[in-house]
């Protein structure tokens, strides 16, 4: 499916696409922060059919004491779905309660390390556990595909790798580990734990590495019996492919915009969508933090100004707006009170009267349908 044209949000048959986050998750207030967002609990035991879980919401590669790197999971009908991999994912997948054998689906939005770093991380520690502790089945992994340019990196020459490439080069790498395992029959080989995929935007699109994010509909990435997910390219820079992912299932649709400079085909993607999780920079915290001024313009021109988030989740018409991917996510830089009230400025200024949360590492946000 993934490089197959499909213009069409809506999931399998009985699926409606107008849901929100419930109200007895949240508080009354429309904007919500850190402190107040509810603690993850067990997927398998929490009683909801949909729940989004952040489990990272920190936005680039400089670790943090504070937020870890960015990752989301979305549990539907006890299956989880893990959108990026940042810096601590499978810890914090681990401490949201989320099992092992829940895991079902990983999508990678794109190959910057601050969302990769810890995808084989997963299948490498899997690997050497079981029952509860390991994969009930081959996880089914989907990523961008080749850029289809040059490697300028040494010691890695040829075409920069897609997912499927880049995953197979990381088994090498760590063949040490499982070898070892094997060899005292204490563990299985990790590329026997994945069902890897490369996501390719259709070819009608004329995308390219020099035109990463043309004007588009959604395309099908997979769907199985718990969800169905769509695409679209996004401007990230110089990144090719670099991907929004929607979430449409039986209880509501969620959709992760990724690492984006505003887009008309995030609004496209998102359109009546339940919950919007949309990447957010604030400029003024950018230029505390002594940074070149180079670097600051290119991650104002490759990111979206959190004064722009309250219109876009206004012109796409959802039900909830979440804010992540938070730059700068120090909160000695920024600080959670000010990230509120830019939230609430954004809102109003953007004409948005729907609900708005700053993300929390380890939120929770139970999700059903409107209407």
């Amino acid at each position: 499916m993934c490089s197959t044209e499909e213009n069409e949000h809506s999931a399998p048959s009985r699926r409606t696409l107008l849901g929100a986050v419930t109200a007895s998750a949240l508080a009354a207030t429309s904007l919500i922060g850190a402190s107040q967002a509810s603690a993850a609990t067990s997927a398998d035991t929490s009683g909801t059919d949909l729940s989004l879980v952040l489990l990272g919401t920190n936005a680039g590669p400089p670790p943090l004491a504070d937020r870890y790197g960015i990752s989301s999971a979305l549990v539907v009908n006890g299956r989880t779905y893990v959108v990026d991999c940042g810096r601590g994912a499978v810890t914090q997948y681990m401490r949201a309660g989320l099992s092992l054998p829940s895991l079902t689906g990983i999508f990678l939005t794109h190959l910057h390390a601050d969302h990769i770093v810890d995808y084989y991380a997963f299948p490498s520690l899997a690997a050497g556990a079981s029952g509860a502790q390991g994969f009930r089945t081959p996880v089914s992994v989907y990523g961008p595909g080749s850029a289809g340019i040059a490697s300028t990196v040494t010691g890695a020459p040829g075409t920069l790798p897609g997912t499927v490439e880049m995953t197979k080069l990381a088994g090498q790498a760590y063949a040490a580990s499982p070898t070892f395992f094997m060899t005292e029959h204490a563990g299985i080989d990790p590329a026997t734990l994945l069902d890897v995929h490369d996501v390719l935007p259709p070819a009608a699109t004329g995308a390219s590495a020099t035109d990463t994010a043309p004007a588009m509909q959604p395309f099908a990435v997979m769907e199985d019996d718990n969800v169905k997910v769509t695409a679209v390219l996004v401007p990230h820079g110089a990144v090719y492919p670099a991907y929004a992912y929607r979430f449409d299932t039986d209880h509501g649709s969620v959709v992760f915009s990724g690492d984006t400079a505003p887009s008309a085909n995030v609004i496209t993607l998102a359109r009546g969508a339940d919950v919007l999780v949309h990447e957010a920079v604030y400029p003024a915290g950018l230029a505390g933090l002594g940074l070149p001024q180079a670097l600051i313009d290119h991650i104002l021109a490759t990111h979206t100004d959190v004064a722009k988030l309250g219109g876009i989740a206004a012109e796409a018409g959802v039900g909830t707006l979440v804010a992540t991917h938070l730059g700068p996510g120090d909160p000695a830089a920024v600080s959670d009170a000010t990230w509120r009230r830019l939230l609430r400025d954004s809102a109003k200024s953007g004409g948005y009267g729907g609900r708005v949360l700053l993300g929390a590492d380890l939120m929770r946000l139970p999700v059903q349908r409107r209407g």
